[in-house]
């Protein structure tokens, strides 16, 4: 929860403003997950910090909505195109991201 929370600080998306009172807040919560391995184990614990969306109201809380996740498709053509082009292609990591950050 505290490398979820210094992500969030680090990349400065987010700050605290007071509660306004003509305004319904949505809430957030915690979720979960224990990465396993191939046997089963637990190798890591992760932490995320969720908006509960089914309490937004479209028009009113938000406009569009987001996901940071590349469809297979998508893949697929990337890696054809590199091949006929003869392009390297090099995979990374993403360990946090964010739409308003730097």
């Amino acid at each position: 929860m505290q490398e979820e929370l210094h992500q969030f600080e680090s990349n400065n998306v987010w700050y605290l403003v007071p509660e306004p009172t003509d305004r319904t807040l949505i809430r957030m919560r915690w979720v979960f997950i224990n990465k396993l391995d191939e046997f089963g184990n637990a190798t890591r614990n992760k932490a995320r910090l969720v908006v509960q969306g089914y309490n937004q109201e479209g028009g009113i809380d938000y406009d569009e909505t987001f996901a940071p996740d590349a469809r297979l498709k998508a893949i697929t053509i990337l890696i054809a195109f590199a091949s006929h082009m003869k392009f390297k292609l090099f995979q990374m990591h993403v360990k946090s991201a964010f739409m308003n950050g730097y």
